[in-house]
């Protein structure tokens, strides 16, 4: 009965494990495809004038 049990359980966890698998699997295959896209299409943020937007970092006061 325990070994009945014990092969039960170690199906169930294989098989939890092959869905977990599988879903990280297309979970990272989604993120790559989101990311190139963004990489496609976003240029590095400028300004009309050209220059690189950097917003308010690296302006010294005064």
């Amino acid at each position: 009965m325990a070994d009945r049990n014990d092969e039960n359980a170690r199906q169930a966890r294989g098989s939890r494990d092959d869905r977990l698998k599988s879903a990280l699997r297309e979970n990272l295959k989604r993120r790559k495809a989101q990311a190139r896209e963004r990489a496609a299409s976003a240029d590095p943020s400028q300004a009309d004038d050209g220059s690189l937007d950097e917003g308010t970092a690296g302006k010294a006061d005064g």
